[in-house]
């Protein structure tokens, strides 16, 4: 893996990622985006991602609700 992919993968997420980061089913952050729950992804080269400054801004907001 080279260093420029490495950097990729620290700054976006797929959906299979953010499954294993809170332990759901893949097709749960695709409901969450659906519902206004979770930010939007974005298209990388033809890709669905989420930056992950997005999904840590999100995180620390339901933080703060909670």
């Amino acid at each position: 893996m080279t260093n420029a992919t490495k950097d990729l993968k620290t700054l976006f997420l797929s959906d299979k990622d953010l499954a294993n980061r809170y332990s759901i089913h893949r097709v749960t952050p695709w409901r969450w985006v659906r519902d206004g729950k979770l930010p939007a992804p974005i298209k990388i080269n033809g890709s669905t991602r989420w930056k992950l400054s997005d999904i840590e801004a999100w995180e620390v907001e339901q933080e703060a609700t909670a």
